[in-house]
C-alpha cells in the first residue's frame, strides 16, 4: 500500500536511515532536501523506482495547482519547473494552473490600495480586477512559463480569455451570518463551462499549458476565479489521472496535527462534519472532492515546501502529502 510520510518524522523514498535522502525539520517547519550526497548507485536505485509509475501514467494527464512557497522561493521554483519538464519528457501530460495571491497583494500595496476579503474571497472591483489580470495573466504567468522553458520544456501561457476556453458568470456568495442573503464581491466568477479543445491542441504539439485562473463572461466580462476551483474543474473536464494541489502545509491534518492520507470522499465528509477540516483548507478540499467524485482517479494535496515534492508524490513509493482516492 502506498503511504505518505508521518507528519514529524519525514522520510524520503525508503527511510532517513537508508541513505536515500533526508528532510530536515526545523521549528518554522521549513524543509529542505538535497540529493547531492547520493552515491551513483543510490541515484540509479531512485530512478529505477520510478519505472512502474512512468509505465502506469504514460500519456495520462496530470493537472497541477501551483501556489504557496513553491511559487516564491527561488530554489523551489526551479525545482518545480524541472519536475514539470521531467514529467513531460517521460510521457505524462502536465497542465499547470497557478495562483498569485502574494504577488497581487504586493501590487495593491504599491498602488496604495488595500486588499479586502469576505469569507476568504477577495473582493474584486473593476480597478482591482485590472490589477489581478495584470499580475496573474502577465507577471506571474510569464515567470512560470520562462522557468519551464529554461528547464527545457515548451510552456505556453494562457488565461481563460484565450479562445474563451474558461466561461464564467458572476459569483454571488451566500452570507454565513445571514443564510439566504447574497453578497456581491465584484468581478469574482464561478465556472459555467470549460472547452478542453485548446488544451488538447497544445498537448498534441507537446506544449505544457500554464493557466492563469481568469474567466470570461458571456458579454466579455473578466472574472477572477479561485485557482483551486479552476484546477479541479479542469481536471474533471480533461478526465485527468491526477489532480495535484501544492500547499504550505504537509497535507490534510487531523485535530492532533497528524497527517491523513488514503482518504475517500466519505471520510472527508465526516472530517468536515466534525470540524477537523475548516478555514483555508476547505476550498482545496471542495475542489478535491468534486474532482474525485467526477472521475479524477486520485487527488493529492502535497507540501510544496519540499523540494521536488511533485516527483516524490507521483514517482515514488512514499509521497509527501495526502492522497485522496475517488472511492
Amino acid at each position: 500500500m502506498r503511504c505518505a510520510y508521518p507528519p514529524y518524522g519525514y522520510a524520503l523514498f525508503r527511510s532517513a536511515t537508508s541513505g536515500f535522502g533526508k528532510i530536515r525539520r526545523v521549528q518554522s517547519q521549513e524543509f529542505t532536501m538535497s540529493i547531492a550526497h547520493f552515491t551513483p548507485a543510490q541515484k540509479a536505485k531512485v530512478i529505477a523506482e520510478a519505472l512502474p509509475y512512468i509505465q502506469r501514467f504514460w500519456d495520462k494527464t496530470v493537472v497541477i495547482k501551483y501556489g504557496g512557497n513553491a511559487m516564491t522561493d527561488p530554489v523551489l521554483k526551479t525545482a518545480f519547473a524541472r519536475d514539470v519538464v521531467l514529467l513531460k519528457l517521460v510521457g505524462l501530460n502536465p497542465v499547470v494552473v497557478h495562483g498569485g495571491g502574494p504577488q497581487i497583494e504586493d501590487l495593491l500595496k504599491r498602488v496604495g490600495k488595500k486588499g479586502e476579503f469576505i469569507q476568504g474571497m477577495r473582493v474584486t472591483d473593476a480597478e482591482t480586477m485590472d490589477l489581478v489580470e495584470m499580475v496573474l495573466g502577465g507577471q506571474v504567468n510569464k515567470d512560470i512559463v520562462n522557468l519551464i522553458n529554461q528547464a527545457g520544456g515548451k510552456a505556453v501561457g494562457l488565461t481563460g480569455k484565450d479562445g474563451r476556453f474558461i466561461r464564467a458568470k458572476k459569483l454571488m456568495m451566500e452570507s454565513q451570518d445571514k443564510p439566504g442573503d447574497l453578497i456581491d464581491i465584484g468581478q469574482v466568477g464561478e465556472i459555467t463551462k470549460i472547452d478542453p479543445s485548446l488544451i488538447a491542441f497544445l498537448d498534441s504539439g507537446d506544449f505544457i499549458p500554464v493557466i492563469a485562473p481568469i474567466g470570461v463572461g458571456s458579454e466579455g466580462e473578466t472574472y477572477n476565479i479561485n485557482a483551486d476551483v479552476v484546477a479541479g474543474k479542469l481536471a474533471e473536464v480533461l478526465k485527468a489521472e491526477k489532480l495535484v494541489l501544492l500547499t504550505n502545509t504537509p497535507g490534510v491534518l487531523d485535530k492532533n496535527g497528524n497527517l491523513l492520507t488514503g482518504l475517500t470522499p466519505k471520510k472527508i465528509d465526516a472530517l468536515v462534519a466534525d470540524g477537523t477540516l475548516s478555514g483555508g483548507m476547505l476550498p482545496k478540499i471542495a475542489s478535491a472532492l468534486d474532482a474525485a467524485r467526477s472521475g479524477v482517479k486520485s487527488v493529492h494535496i502535497i507540501d510544496g515546501r519540499v523540494e521536488h515534492a511533485l516527483l516524490l508524490e507521483i514517482m515514488t513509493d512514499q509521497g509527501v502529502g495526502t492522497l485522496i482516492q475517488s472511492s
